[in-house]
């Protein structure tokens, strides 16, 4: 992916197939005095990122001042009327939540918070009074706020558990289970912490266990959405350690290495690690352009779920995982060059809706395919003007190699149609063209199927990670028209998150497709809160529960 609207990463030594001394040179160099070893030794192995929420999270029908807990969270408004289990809190205790609204303590805005200890006839040591607003109605980033200041104050505290009265909480447009989900969303979100390579980790929490309670008509709803979301923070949770890896551990050597021990973990799981070689036999010059200025091979994943009849057509989704994306010898800007680790995001969303599938044991068939390679400038790299053959036979100018994504994904999509799929969806942080149209809250979505594109509309507003449509017209295609090839892999500065679906598009003529460029919403630049953001694996996950009916 580019910094510019036209276009869309070096690590340990690696034996390369017909790769030449300048390649092998450079490996040597950035090893110093290392001494040549077996490929595998100069992979770094880490704890599996395949890990889930901290907490345990427990659904419960009882009622909130009976509980022997830490901490009690109940909720007011700005209109200070106390309802639910703030009422009976405030009943049982004498009035202690009348008297410090009267006094002005808490005026009920959205996000404070007031602590208060040893209430009379209330088993829980503390109780958190916490504003919802105005009318007491929150949007869902507004849920998500307020959850996330709850759970800071409860890691502050010297409490093992806590309470959240989720009856109490009035969330717009929201049932029990959408509420339910999106809390336990937001819980685990606040309990992502990246710190592998911090050699002093953050103290550890006391806090152990939440207890969600709710009505007993609303506790098979809530279990469900508890069990739902934490799937996806756990996929999520596996994104977003994938794409914080630096790309001196993280290049497609180590991804096929984590797909292997995903696929020997399920054994309704089969993966196959394509090397250069097989890439080679299967015609994808395409894909190997952009691998062969690298030291580092290419890989082509491919992992087969099968969670239905073996003769169930299976949904498709396609990552591209660029691990470094230097732009090749259409470099780009040393300014921020740091964060084109984070351009295989698409690859890695791709494993965390997989972890979801599989940890869900959704009844479907899924076929994930993963295009890793870096993108390097070297004496055998690609140049602007080669001509290279694709997989499907047509032919590609390549006028800027930082237009790389697209090159790679071309052959990926080319390579789904032996599956015969009901549809495919490729994942891409393709242009920066599409954060500059949508910004960093919604991903673009583009396809050749109205029916497939509302499906993954509607499964981004459920989960609340949201993408808009952006149009495919014809009229975009003579933009890629080349003098010497069929197809050029750049279609002139307008336009261009269009553009490269266009080209794309001429890839996809066999099956119902979709493309989700999440150039802008897959990482968060710069600042303290710099990294993965593991989207878009609740639209994908909620695509394919929606597909299973589940």
């Amino acid at each position: 992916m580019a910094h510019t609207g036209q276009a869309d990463g070096f690590t340990g030594l690696s034996a390369v197939v017909q790769r030449g001394q300048t390649a092998r040179l450079i490996a040597a160099i950035a090893l110093e005095n290392t001494q040549a070893l077996p490929r595998t030794s100069f992979i770094l192995r880490l704890s599996s990122p395949i890990r889930g929420p901290h907490m345990e999270l427990v659904v419960k029908s009882v009622s909130p001042e009976t509980l022997k807990i830490a901490t009690l969270v109940v909720t007011v408004s700005e209109s200070r009327m106390l309802a639910g289990a703030a009422q009976v809190v405030d009943s049982l205790s004498g009035g202690a939540l009348s008297a410090v609204l009267k006094r002005g303590d808490l005026a009920g805005k959205s996000g404070q918070s007031l602590l208060l200890t040893n209430l009379p006839n209330i088993k829980a040591e503390r109780v958190l009074l916490v504003g919802t607003g105005k009318d007491g109605e929150l949007s869902d980033r507004q849920l998500k706020k307020l959850v996330g200041g709850v759970l800071t104050c409860l890691k502050g505290l010297g409490g093992s558990d806590a309470a959240i009265v989720l009856d109490d909480l009035s969330v717009k447009n929201r049932d029990t289970y959408g509420k339910a989900r999106l809390l336990v969303e937001a819980l685990a979100d606040g309990e992502y912490v990246f710190d592998r390579f911090k050699t002093q980790k953050a103290e550890a929490r006391p806090l152990k266990k939440i207890t969600l309670l709710t009505d007993k008509l609303s506790v098979a709803d809530v279990e469900r959405a508890s069990a739902h979301a934490q799937a996806i923070a756990t996929g999520m949770a596996l994104t977003r350690d994938l794409g914080n890896l630096p790309p001196n551990i993280c290049h497609p050597t180590y991804l096929g290495e984590e797909a292997k021990a995903l696929g020997k973990a399920h054994k309704n799981l089969k993966v196959e690690i394509h090397d250069e070689k097989k890439l080679a036999e299967l015609g994808m010059g395409s894909f190997l352009a952009v691998a062969q200025g690298s030291a580092q091979p290419p890989r082509l994943i491919v992992m087969n779920y099968q969670g239905a009849k073996k003769g169930d057509k299976p949904y498709v989704l396609v990552g591209k995982g660029i691990t470094f994306d230097t732009g090749g010898i259409s470099i780009k800007p040393a300014a921020g060059m740091d964060e084109m680790k984070f351009d295989m995001c698409g690859a890695a969303s791709v494993f965390g809706t997989l972890r979801a599938v599989l940890e869900l044991k959704l009844p479907i068939n899924l076929v994930c395919i993963l295009a890793c390679a870096e993108n390097m400038p070297s004496g055998t790299a690609t140049r602007p003007g080669d001509i290279v053959t694709t997989m499907s036979g047509q032919t590609v100018e390549i006028l800027n190699t930082d237009a790389e994504g697209r090159l790679v994904l071309c052959d990926a999509l080319t390579y789904a149609e032996r599956f015969k799929p009901q549809a495919v969806i490729d994942i891409a942080t393709l242009t920066g063209a599409c954060v500059v149209a949508l910004g960093g809250h919604t991903s673009g979505l583009l396809g050749n199927n109205d029916a497939l594109i509302n499906q993954l509309l509607d499964a981004g507003k459920q989960a609340d990670d949201r993408a808009w449509q952006l149009p495919l017209f014809d009229e975009y295609q003579e933009q890629l028209d080349s003098p010497f090839a069929d197809i050029a892999n750049i279609g002139g500065p307008k336009g261009g998150t269009i553009t490269a679906a266009c080209f794309l598009s001429r890839f996809t003529k066999a099956y119902e497709w979709a493309h989700l460029d999440i150039a802008g919403t897959a990482w968060l630049s710069g600042g303290k809160d710099k990294g993965a953001t593991g989207r878009p694996v609740p639209l994908l996950t909620q695509y394919l529960l929606d597909r299973a009916g589940v």
